[in-house]
């Protein structure tokens, strides 16, 4: 958002009774037309109250049209109802999401859906879109979904809680592949009659899996094919409370076991296995902790977070939240396991750094790319920058430029050709890299931002480099 005007969030537009939009720094949300009616029923029966207090749901208070920043009255004319809510720190999709995440995500929903359904309310939906992380824990975000519970209705969000939770849980689960890229290029998530194909005979005959893929997937194609017949049998078509209830309870059972793949991953021992001794880890962390007690970064970014160690630091040095981001699922889930216990301000999420999320969705502005999300006020990008140039080919003046970008200061790490992990990268390739030196990194750096200090952290050579585009 510029200068503060006040503006629609554009991820809002399918629901014509309610708005949000941001003024000031602050979020709103506008109740209109059919909402009206269900969100008063909700609030005057106390659900919102009741959800928020169990840290399901994103609090709320309502305003006077006389509350809000000034140039936002345009925004909220006509509008029944005026709400306010907490800001989330950072915003994150799906398609960023480890399993751990995923899961998370999954079983806040459906914990969510049980508690509003013992209040007589029900969710009009059940986008994964609806749910956002305040570090690692989930909260629910869309007020509007809830309305009051007939017995006998159908489970109108059915087919999309298996599109974007279950299937892509199932992906991790039964196909041991990560779901990232197929949701990241499908927004609505993986569909039963895609996913169906992929299930062995064996996964097949899970009950779970059956009835919310295989069933579904079938039930689907027949009603492509049905006609008006079909459309007023699904109509007549009635889901007794308890049925419903069963189904919730059953799914969530089902999630709750699911576990990632055991395989080994690429990077995931990283903080275990490495190239430099325990005292060299600490001069590192020591390094952070002194950027980050002197930049006090509001937001800050750990590029390469791996399980968290060095954002650990940075939490323990004052950072007021931080945003990790790895390629590794193995490392993230370990990361998010660990901060999970913790209860920490940090967030780990799935990055291919050679390909970041984009603007897409409708009018390529529904879902935000990665630097359109928030301005992180410093960074680290440790053991990163040899996967980016010489892993992904990406040239060192480049690679500078998309990392200072992402934040006005912060820290780089250089392990020379001479490192270990760098010669993993080089052992099946040919070095093609010759500008791949200290002396390079020192001066494309230096042309972009005051180096303010540097510091030489293992015998091989490895360089830490703290750049501030903001001096001098």
């Amino acid at each position: 958002m510029r200068n503060n005007a006040a503006e629609i969030d554009p991820g809002s537009f399918r629901d014509p009774g309610g708005r949000v939009f941001l003024s000031a720094g602050r979020v709103f949300r506008t109740v209109t037309g059919a909402n009206t009616r269900a969100f008063e029923a909700a609030r005057d029966a106390g659900v919102y109250d009741r959800l928020a207090r169990k840290g399901l749901l994103l609090d709320l208070t309502e305003l006077d049209a006389g509350d809000l920043p000034q140039g936002s009255a345009d925004i909220a004319a006509g509008a029944d109802h005026i709400l306010e809510h907490p800001r989330i720190p950072f915003l994150s999709y799906p398609y960023e999401w480890s399993f751990a995440a995923h899961r998370a995500a999954a079983l806040l929903h459906l914990d969510l859906h049980l508690e509003a359904l013992d209040a007589g309310f029900t969710l009009s939906d059940a986008t994964a879109y609806n749910v956002q992380f305040i570090g690692t824990k989930p909260v629910f975000i869309d007020h509007l979904s809830l309305h009051p519970y007939e017995d006998g209705e159908l489970w109108t969000g059915h087919r999309q809680f298996c599109m974007q939770f279950l299937n892509p849980l199932l992906f991790w689960h039964l196909l041991e592949t990560p779901p990232n890229p197929w949701f990241r290029g499908s927004l609505e998530g993986i569909s039963p009659e895609d996913m169906a194909p992929l299930l062995s005979l064996r996964n097949r005959m899970s009950w779970t899996v059956f009835t919310h893929v295989v069933m579904q997937a079938a039930l689907q194609k027949k009603a492509i094919g049905g006609g008006r017949k079909t459309d007023d049998a699904v109509r007549a078509t009635r889901l007794p409370r308890q049925s419903f209830l069963g189904m919730l309870m059953g799914l969530r059972s089902y999630i709750a076991k699911m576990q990632p793949p055991k395989a080994p991953t690429v990077w995931g021992d990283y903080a275990q296995h490495n190239s430099y001794e325990r005292s060299e880890a600490e001069r590192k962390r020591d390094f952070v902790k002194d950027m980050v007690s002197k930049v006090k970064p509001g937001l800050m970014f750990d590029i390469g977070c791996n399980t968290g160690d060095y954002s650990d630091a940075a939490l323990d040095a004052g950072a007021g939240y931080v945003v990790g981001f790895d390629y590794d699922h193995g490392a993230l889930d370990i990361a998010f396991d660990r901060f999970a216990k913790s209860g920490r301000p940090f967030l780990p999420l799935w990055l291919d750094a050679a390909n970041p999320s984009p603007a897409q969705g409708w009018a390529q502005r529904e879902r935000k790319g990665l630097g359109e999300r928030g301005n992180a006020d410093a960074l680290v990008a440790l053991a990163f920058i040899h996967h980016i140039v010489i892993g992904r080919n990406v040239p060192l003046s480049m690679a500078i430029d998309w990392l200072t970008g992402l934040a006005p200061t912060g820290i780089i790490e250089f392990p020379p050709k001479s490192d270990p992990m760098v010669q993993r990268l080089l052992a099946l390739r040919e070095d093609i890299f010759p500008d791949y030196t200290e002396e390079a990194l020192l001066a494309v750096l230096g042309e972009r931002a005051k180096i303010v200090a540097s510091e030489h952290v293992s015998e091989n050579g490895r360089l830490l480099v703290w750049y501030d585009r903001r001096a001098g």
